[in-house]
């Protein structure tokens, strides 16, 4: 729909124009199921006789005024836009409307908890989504106070940026909720959560000696498995740091966080109110993966209090700094603030591998990238913007000091604080902190994509003596950029006595251009395994030389620390999927050193690869072999792992999803049953779905026993995985059931479509999908002009064929070659699918050489 897109020429052309004093927001949330009651105000200024428009998804417009003017909705508002006409110097707009409550995680969401019937809502406007709750001019450089005003159940609560004030009676049932006005924000981080939450509240003292409220809230269903001791904990370990830090006071007057339902992403940085998505209530015991990760996220929406909510990007070309600072101060608060100490080596193993990932994507781009418009940032939330920014700010951090990067910091915020910034603004605070130019740095780093890849050129004599030491630096042809590294080399050897590969020597070097040359090594005796980015300061791929691959294949397991076995880790998994290993080398890597492992997260981020390239990467002749045989030493590792251990725990949740034979199912049955125990092993309420979703994808149970495992738990957790269920039975009835409810029908609410889809893909024949293949491209386009964009996108990346063979990869070209221009979102989804197929088939032929 025209309007529906922003481009950044007319929001420059709309700020240039505006200045927008204030939004007084009135909701009535007591008006029916489908659409909910608003009157909006904004006073704003403007050049005089000049139009604009503002912002407004609306279910109709019963009335405008503009400057004691009415203005006919027929002729002004489109349901996307309101066109505003002659504009004074000082204007004041009021709208009258009836918005949409969406289930699609955009605007107001609202969900009825199965358990008990209760309503509950939330907002979530992060890109352009405010404007489905209130008119609005939707951009972040265009700032303003927001006041609220909310009519509910006088049974809610009801939460937004400012302090909860006490309701006043409105009506039989109704109370009315009046908060005062917001700070200067953006429109983005605007707020309202409402419903029957249940809360639990403390407090901390700022730096400033302010009292500041905390409150966690959750569903009332499932308030009894928040842990909201531990939150607090974080939360109270990162505002201490921070505060410390930026030498900056926490900018709200309060900071809830709010667990909800059906959320699309981790979290949102709402200004004091903070949203989260409900898998991190664990109502059954998680992996410390997952705690972990919990952790990070609550410490990542704490940093963007300052670096993003204090101080806001002018245009979404600088979302990255938003994004890649809080990833980069949230795992530093984690390794300095709080019990996850070993927080760089999650950070390496799951950050950098989407960096990675992401970066060699035929649709990489720089990490400050060219945001045109909308489609473009909304397809944008991606590992480069979030990982490689990170990754980049860390080698930053390296190359100039961590503490002349917060002395840069904290000028920055006292500069910008409650304005908007660009990536030059930061970079002159950090140049003028450091004493560094940066202009060079800011060229190679933030403006050029692609990953490079080191490897050291160690020549040793027959003694074993380094006669040559250097590190060579290569690039893609495509990204052909050599950058600065600031780096560790480091020295590892076997310990006879123990057995341990331990470190006995390290140099920090900057490593610039294809060759650089490292003398002090020279004279050193050759050690087992050389680790270029020791520490992992730098973002690059890493090569081992021939004696280092031959010490790793051999000793993995047996790195005394937690980092080192993770970057080896890595340049195993980038050896495959680069097709420069044969895929079953690495399957048995995995299976031979990942039961020795002590990092949960590396456990779980090599077990989803694993997944990867026995499912995609194996040569097809020898695939299913391979793949039986994978699933059996799964089996027997969580069979030799320490009762109770989160390696159990793992093991066993990816021997059920690898479970492919009769015998291998009926364990799957005998531990859902409770004939085959494990010593430890806890079958809980998501362990068991677990094996159920196993158990349906191996033809075991039908939807009859989907039904009955949802009676026993009727939850939106149960609802969830029994969608992902039913779609893994694998049926021609079943897949087509999912086909028509996702592809055609598009009802389903975003939780509950994106468990289907992944159930969709679960077939352990290719030909129950092959039919969809076709079907998929010709649907897609279709889908993807008319569906809300995160449902959209849901599809378009998650039914995309996957049959990893050369027919994908000419289907999806025929397709891009013919597709509209102005799709430019949609072709970015659709490329990355195929790149994905495309590498399959490139790692096929290299493990079909290696088995001849």
């Amino acid at each position: 729909m025209p309007g529906k897109n922003l481009t950044r020429q007319e929001a420059a052309e709309r700020a240039q124009l505006l200045e927008v004093d204030s939004y007084d927001v009135v909701l009535d949330l007591t008006t029916g199921d489908s659409t909910f009651h608003t009157t909006t105000t904004v006073k704003f200024k403007a050049k005089p006789g000049a139009s604009t428009f503002i912002d407004a998804f609306t279910a109709s417009v019963n009335s405008i005024q503009l400057n004691g003017r009415d203005l006919d909705p027929a002729e002004v508002a489109d349901g996307v836009r309101i066109q505003l006409p002659e504009l004074a110097a000082h204007n004041e707009l009021t709208v009258d409307a009836q918005m949409f409550y969406t289930n699609t995680g955009e605007g107001l969401h609202r969900f009825v908890d199965p358990v008990d019937g209760e309503v509950y809502l939330y907002s979530q406007f992060e890109v352009a989504d405010t404007r489905r709750m209130f008119p609005v001019f939707e951009q972040p450089d265009l700032k303003s106070r927001f006041t609220f005003t909310v009519t509910a159940p006088e049974h809610w609560q009801v939460v937004s940026n400012q302090p909860t004030p006490e309701p006043t009676a409105a009506g039989e049932g109704s109370a009315t909720w009046a908060f005062g006005a917001t700070p200067l924000l953006p429109p983005y981080i605007t707020a309202l959560v409402a419903g029957p939450y249940a809360v639990v509240r403390d407090q901390l003292t700022s730096t400033d000696g302010r009292t500041i409220a905390l409150g966690v809230f959750a569903r009332q269903s499932l308030m009894e498995h928040v842990d909201s001791e531990q939150i607090f904990e974080i939360t109270k370990q990162g505002f201490e740091f921070y505060d410390s830090q930026f030498d900056s006071p926490y900018p709200f007057e309060k900071y809830d966080q709010l667990f909800v339902p059906q959320f699309n992403a981790g979290a949102m940085e709402n200004a004091g109110c903070v949203t989260f998505v409900e898998a991190y209530v664990f109502r059954s015991r998680p992996t410390q993966a997952r705690v972990e990760r919990r952790a990070t996220t609550i410490l990542h929406e704490l940093a963007h209090m300052w670096f993003g909510n204090l101080v806001t990007m002018r245009w979404w070309n600088d979302l990255w700094l938003n994004e890649s600072f809080a990833e980069y101060a949230s795992t530093l608060a984690q390794a300095q603030a709080t019990r996850y100490t070993n927080a760089w080596t999650t950070f390496a193993a799951m950050e950098k591998s989407w960096a990675f990932e992401q970066d060699q994507l035929p649709t990489t781009h720089p990490v400050k990238a060219e945001i045109n418009d909308l489609e473009d940032v909304l397809v944008n939330f991606d590992g480069i913007t979030y990982a490689k920014g990170a990754s980049v700010l860390k080698q930053l951090v390296a190359w100039v000091g961590q503490e002349q990067f917060m002395a840069g910091l904290r000028t920055y915020f006292a500069e910008y604080g409650w304005a908007n910034a660009e990536l030059s603004d930061l970079m002159a605070e950090l140049e003028a902190a450091s004493g560094r130019d940066l202009k060079d740095w800011t060229a190679r780093w933030l403006e050029t994509a692609g990953v490079n890849t080191l490897s050291p050129d160690c020549v040793r004599n027959d003694d074993n003596i380094i006669t040559s030491f250097a590190i060579e630096q290569t690039a893609t042809e495509d990204y052909p950029t050599l950058r600065p590294h600031r780096l560790a080399i480091g020295f590892y050897d076997v310990d006879g006595a123990t057995g341990q590969l331990t470190r006995n020597h390290r140099v920090e070097i900057d490593v610039d251009g294809p060759r650089t040359e490292v003398p002090e090594l020279i004279g050193l005796e050759g050690p087992d395994l050389v680790l270029v980015n020791d520490d992992d300061l730098a973002y690059t791929k890493i090569r081992l030389d021939e004696y280092s691959l031959d010490t790793a294949t051999e000793h993995l397991k047996d790195f005394a620390e937690s980092l080192p076995r993770a970057l080896v880790w890595q340049a195993a998994w980038d050896g495959v999927h680069d097709a420069a290993a044969p895929a079953r080398g690495y399957v048995q890597t995995v299976l031979n050193n990942i039961g020795a492992e002590t990092d949960s997260t590396t456990v779980l981020v090599q077990l989803r690869q694993l997944d990867t390239v026995l499912d995609s990467y194996i040569a097809a002749e020898d695939r299913e072999a391979i793949d039986v045989d994978a699933a059996e030493r799964l089996w027997h590792l969580a069979q030799a792992a320490e009762p109770g251990s989160d390696n159990q725990l793992q093991f066993i949740r990816a021997y059920a999803r690898r479970a492919r034979t009769p015998e291998q199912l009926d364990r799957v049955d005998a531990l859902d049953s409770g004939e085959l125990p494990l010593d430890g092993l806890e079958i809980d309420t998501d362990l068991r779905w677990a094996l159920l979703i196993s158990l349906a994808a191996g033809g075991r149970v039908d939807s009859t026993g989907v039904e009955a495992a949802l009676e026993r738990d009727n939850t939106e957790h149960g609802a969830i995985a029994a969608s992902q269920a039913r779609a893994a039975i694998p049926t021609a009835e079943s897949k087509a059931a999912v086909w028509h409810a996702v592809m055609e029908e598009g009802s389903m609410p975003n939780s509950l479509q994106e468990a289907a889809i992944a159930g969709f893909q679960q077939a352990p024949d290719d030909d129950l999908l092959a039919p969809y293949a076709e079907r998929y491209f010709q649907a897609v386009t279709g889908i993807y002009r008319e569906r809300s964009h995160e449902i959209a996108e849901q599809i378009a990346v998650g039914m995309f064929p996957r049959h990893p063979v050369q027919a994908t990869v000419d289907a999806a070209d025929e397709f891009l070659a013919q597709l509209p221009g102005d799709l430019n979102g949609l072709r970015r989804l659709v490329l990355e699918g195929r790149d994905r197929v495309a590498r399959a088939v490139a790692a096929q032929a290299v493990d079909a050489k290696a088995q001849a």
